[in-house]
């Protein structure tokens, strides 16, 4: 199987239409950017619950799907493999439900930080990086612990 998937965008809001999270691994300018968050909110937004993930959107595709109360949507190249990229989706949901325990939106919101680190963890530049959950697991540990220690050695007093 290869996953060589060139992921353009992946945006994660609610259902009401509230921006949680956004991850570019191509270049867009700012004003593309809303235009097309813009775009992806009101087009999956307005599908029903029983429609397909996939979606035609200028020359890219759209796959989304929804979690609790957040929509997670990519864009990706129309020879790619949606269904590759529906699995990343989800893929990326367990890592946020491993760490977060049943992740939800306001994990994401007050944590989100930490949603982009997973993130940057498993996708670097589109592609996804670690499959294993485990290894993504160990860094996130390892990147806590560092955090912890830091915090530790700042707040002792400086004699």
């Amino acid at each position: 199987m290869c996953l060589r998937e060139q992921i353009r965008f992946l945006l994660l809001f609610s259902r009401q239409g509230k921006l949680r999270l956004q991850k570019w691994f191509t270049p867009f300018t700012d004003r593309e950017k809303k235009k097309v968050i813009r775009d992806m909110m009101a087009m999956v937004l307005a599908r029903t619950p029983r429609s397909c993930n996939f979606l035609q959107w200028r020359d890219l595709k759209i796959v989304y799907k929804r979690y609790a109360s957040l929509y997670f949507c990519t864009g990706l190249d129309d020879q790619d493999n949606e269904l590759l990229v529906l699995e990343v989706l989800h893929r990326y949901v367990e890592l946020l439900d491993k760490y977060f325990g049943n992740v939800c939106e306001l994990d994401i919101i007050f944590n989100f930080e930490k949603a982009y680190f997973i993130l940057d963890e498993f996708l670097m530049g589109g592609e996804v990086l670690e499959t294993s959950k485990a290894s993504v697991a160990v860094a996130l540990e390892e990147a806590d612990t560092l955090q912890e220690t830091m915090e530790e050695y700042l707040n002792k007093p400086a004699y």
